[in-house]
């Protein structure tokens, strides 16, 4: 079992499921202490919003999907850029079923995006992502 090492995880997707699967996961590893769940783009980028205006700091960790209504992943990670600043620094993770060779050509030019992974979030990719960038110092 991994230890909690991520203070606020923040889901954005609008597959119940794979929300569910991913807070299950996260919960059942402890590796965070607060989990956030936002259905697009625009529910997300109110909440950084908010949280920037009462000087909380952004989630640790952003778990985004591509293909979403009302404000897609690309369509929010062009509004992240203009809230987050050097106070507010989320590692940003793309969680996707898409296949589509557009798309991953398109997030090259994000280098908010760590990585991209297929969903569902697995235990070993969770490690990865810890180990990578939530190491015990």
């Amino acid at each position: 079992m991994t230890r909690t090492v991520i203070n606020s995880v923040l889901l954005i997707d609008d597959d119940a499921i794979s929300n569910f699967l991913n807070t299950r996961l996260l919960k059942e590893m402890q590796v965070a202490h607060d989990i956030k769940v936002t259905l697009n783009g625009e529910e997300a980028l109110r909440f950084l919003q908010q949280e920037k205006a009462a000087n909380h700091p952004f989630p640790e960790l952003i778990l985004l999907d591509i293909n979403m209504p009302v404000m897609n992943g690309f369509e929010f990670l062009e509004a992240f850029r203009d809230v987050a600043d050097e106070n507010n620094h989320s590692v940003v993770i793309i969680l996707t079923t898409s296949t589509n060779t557009r798309d991953f050509e398109q997030l090259k030019q994000y280098e908010e995006v760590e990585v991209y992974l297929s969903k569902p979030l697995t235990d070993e990719n969770l490690q990865y992502i810890i180990d990578k960038h939530f190491p015990l110092e």
